[in-house]
């Protein structure tokens, strides 16, 4: 008798994980880790600005969760170097002590963080676009792509069989003023890849995202009709735009002043590496007074409302060198950052008390254009590159959802919009959410980086600081519930909270919540308040929430306070 045939089965290949701790549900503060066969690496290592907060504190990623896995990353890729992708780095690079490999602008960057941090910059290594490398199982080449700065690459990732584009951020700008277009034939030449890991910012927009030379045009255009000073305030990061200003200047027969720390520091860098020969002399700050109004334009930090940059001490008259007049200009060619409404239209609101001309993405939107992919440019990327998987990030739920929604019209498979903390497990079975951790803020402190103080109270032994009693009249609709009049605060010993946020928020959540009682919405509205008064007070007091139910004011009621 013949022996019974042995029937060898092949060794099933372990799965691809993906944990995003920062940049899943938010636009921002970027920090994903991949692993495969318990070999992990980490791709951007961001933070951002929560202006939300007292004192606009930087926040950066959590990292609780690797640590109770005990994932450590072997290697740190930094695909580009604007902040929300590299700015956490020096406080959270030491718990790793692994290699940093970064193309050389954002190696320049990441080298002065290191040493004002007093560290050492022999973990970063300089990887020119286009070069590959390997850490364990993976191995990655840089493509190189075109954004709103300098040599920011995608990640063409192989571990185990697994073909994996990550994709940073990008856009198709046919005329980007640094560097060169996309190369169509090398994003054909990966296809197919098996996963396509990619940015949601601006997935909702329809059509082209625009063009840097199409700006620099707009922007001679505009400075040649400005009489007075013209301030023009922009990404610091954005050096295409930095360079159209200065030249538009220049053809104007203006002269250009840097104003802003974080401005001067890239563009110093930047001119270290070749970038900005063409960038026409300097005037420092303190030599704009000698020169007339009309002969001027200041570079500016502040696009984004923030407290401490240039363009808001201009607003409030708290610059050494320059006050701005009557007749002025300002001109914001950068567009606001979700989140940033807020801050942004108050800084708008100050300029204006002073009589200045305001130019914004409202009535002048040829001033600028963003950095991220539209709908037209997300479709043509993955007709070169034809991904079987697509995970939506760098984006909050709406634009993870239309992401969605134009893989699903173009057949590729997209069942998940992670938000941090999601564990997601890729294999021969595709894409699926294997655990959720949840993932506390944490803010920089004292240099130093430690839970944000309102949620430590999510420990109930925890002390709370004041009391906070809120009265709330809603009535039922059709859909659900509506607040009817003002919301009724009372705080006693209490951070200072922004109500007008509040409201909107409260009128967002009473909108979703399903309830059939007043007992019912209170109980699901009670630990939502208290996670959003966590997150945006410094501190969290004791809660008190009463529900009243009021009735719908008549029509004619309305009319009748409408003409009194």
């Amino acid at each position: 008798m013949h022996s019974p045939r042995v029937q060898i089965r092949p060794r099933r290949r372990p799965p691809l994980r993906m944990l995003p701790l920062g940049g899943c549900g938010e636009i921002g503060m970027n920090l994903t880790l991949y692993g495969y066969d318990d070999h992990w690496i980490a791709v951007d290592c961001g933070m951002m600005i929560r202006q939300d907060l007292p004192n606009s504190p930087l926040q950066v990623p959590n990292l609780d969760t690797p640590k109770a896995l005990e994932i450590v990353p072997k290697a740190l890729f930094i695909t580009h170097g604007h902040e929300d992708h590299i700015g956490a780095a020096a406080w959270l690079w030491p718990m790793w002590n692994c290699p940093i490999y970064a193309t050389p602008l954002a190696a320049g960057l990441l080298r002065l963080k290191f040493a004002e941090h007093q560290l050492s910059s022999a973990a970063i290594h300089v990887i020119e676009p286009g070069e590959a490398l390997e850490s364990g199982p993976f191995t990655l080449r840089y493509l190189l792509l075109t954004h709103s700065i300098p040599e920011s690459c995608a990640l063409i990732m192989m571990a185990g069989g697994y073909r994996v584009l990550h994709t940073g951020d990008w856009k198709l700008d046919p005329e980007p003023i640094i560097g060169t277009p996309i190369s169509a034939a090398l994003f054909k030449s990966l296809a197919p890849v098996d996963l396509v890991v990619g940015d949601s910012t601006n997935a909702p927009m329809p059509g082209h995202s625009g063009s840097e030379g199409d700006v620099a045009r707009a922007l001679t255009k505009t400075l040649s009709n400005c009489q007075g000073r013209v301030v023009v305030s922009c990404f610091a990061s954005n050096l295409a735009r930095v360079l159209a200003i200065g030249r538009a200047a220049q053809k104007c027969g203006r002269r250009i002043s840097l104003m802003g720390r974080s401005m001067e520091r890239m563009v110093s860098v930047a001119r270290g590496l070749g970038y900005m020969d063409d960038l026409p002399p300097l005037v420092p700050n303190h030599d704009l007074g000698y020169l007339p109004p009309d002969e001027v334009v200041i570079i500016a930090t502040g696009s984004q409302g923030e407290p401490r940059a240039a363009l808001q001490r201009l607003a409030q008259g708290r610059h050494p060198f320059v006050d701005l007049q009557p007749g002025d200009n300002v001109i914001f060619s950068a567009k606001a950052i979700p989140g940033n409404e807020r801050p942004i239209e108050q800084l708008k609101k100050r300029l204006a008390h002073l009589g200045v001309n305001l130019y914004d993405e409202f009535n002048h939107p040829e001033l600028h254009a963003t950095g991220h992919p539209a709908q037209d440019e997300l479709i043509k990327l993955y007709q070169w590159v034809r991904p079987k998987h697509l995970i939506p990030v760098h984006g909050e739920a709406r634009h993870q959802q239309a992401h969605q929604t134009i893989a699903k019209q173009l057949g590729i498979s997209a069942p998940l919009a992670p938000v941090n903390g999601d564990l997601i497990c890729f294999d021969s079975h595709g894409l699926r959410c294997e655990s959720r951790y949840p993932q506390p803020p944490c803010i920089v402190s004292q240099n130093s980086v430690v839970p944000h103080p309102g949620l430590e109270v999510h420990d109930a032994n925890k002390a709370r600081r004041g009391s906070l009693y809120l009265a709330l009249p809603v009535t039922a609709t059709d859909t659900g519930w509506a607040r009817i009049g003002r919301l009724m605060l009372d705080a006693s010993g209490a951070s200072p909270l922004d109500e007008d946020s509040f409201n909107d928020w409260l009128d967002d959540q009473l909108e979703e919540i399903a309830a059939e009682t007043l007992a019912d919405l209170r109980q699901a509205l009670q630990p939502r308040m208290v996670q959003w008064l966590a997150e945006h007070m410094q501190h969290l007091p004791d809660v008190h929430l009463q529900i009243m139910a009021a009735e719908m004011p008549e029509p004619a009621a309305y009319e009748s306070a409408a003409n009194r």
